[in-house]
């Protein structure tokens, strides 16, 4: 993705994804997104409180959080690869992703079992408070707030990698810890998070009823993205304040 023609206001999509000679007569709604979108979010509640029972019972779930996390990325780049493929990845993505949530929240629901509720709570919240910021333009999603959100989410995206990545290594990075600079990359990455929201909204009012019917997938597939992202980070922070104080 180049940062430079920003035809992408979410760094899930690339801007080839909305380009094709093929014509339809069908074209992508709001609607539809919101069906697609509420029908994922649905399988994703379902399978995180299956592996939740599971983890009640004593069965260890920390191969599903990795296992989901890993499917998730892959899929994201052979979709990224073959965006026709979307109608058919994007329900895997939500399975893998539900995978992922549920061995992620499991700890938290074992140890602080209302907080993975406040993070669903305040995510919601968020995604209503970016939107109407975005309906009333108190915040007008320029080139240039775009070229910010989305360099600012590839910074935090590769340094999550590289701290992956050096933890293979016995390497332990501090933005997995409790102390204050955790905490306020936590806080950093939370904010762009909900930002990239204003992307997605951006993106779905500029196609809507131009672009085919099925990229409903793929805007489905960034809203998810997105949402998941703001959830994770919410619940991660939310964690690291609860041990520290």
């Amino acid at each position: 993705m180049r940062l430079t023609n920003y035809k992408t206001n979410n760094p899930v999509f690339s801007g080839f994804f909305w380009e094709g000679p093929k014509a339809s007569t069908h074209k992508m709604t709001v609607f539809g997104i919101f069906l697609k979108s509420l029908t994922c979010i649905l399988v994703i509640a379902a399978i995180t409180a299956c592996i939740w029972k599971l983890n009640d019972e004593g069965m260890p779930v920390k191969w599903f959080t990795l296992g989901g996390m890993l499917a998730s990325l892959i899929i994201s780049v052979v979709i990224s690869v073959r965006h026709h493929w979307a109608p058919f990845l994007v329900p895997l993505y939500t399975i893998a992703k539900g995978l992922f949530l549920g061995g992620f929240s499991a700890y938290a629901h074992q140890h602080f079992p209302e907080m993975p509720y406040q993070a669903i709570g305040v995510t919601i919240v968020t995604f209503f408070v970016m939107l109407l910021l975005y309906q009333t333009r108190i915040i007008v999603v320029t080139k240039k707030l775009k070229s910010v959100i989305i360099t600012s989410a590839v910074s935090i995206f590769v340094v999550y990698i590289i701290s992956w990545i050096l933890g293979f290594f016995g390497i332990k990075s501090y933005i997995w810890g409790t102390s204050w600079f955790a905490i306020i990359f936590n806080c950093i990455a939370a904010i762009v998070a909900s930002f990239s929201l204003l992307l997605d909204f951006d993106y779905i009012e500029r196609y809507k009823n131009r672009a085919p019917k099925w990229k409903e997938w793929l805007a489905t597939w960034g809203l998810l993205a997105t949402l998941i992202w703001l959830y994770v980070e919410i619940l991660r922070l939310m964690q690291k304040l609860a041990i520290r104080f």
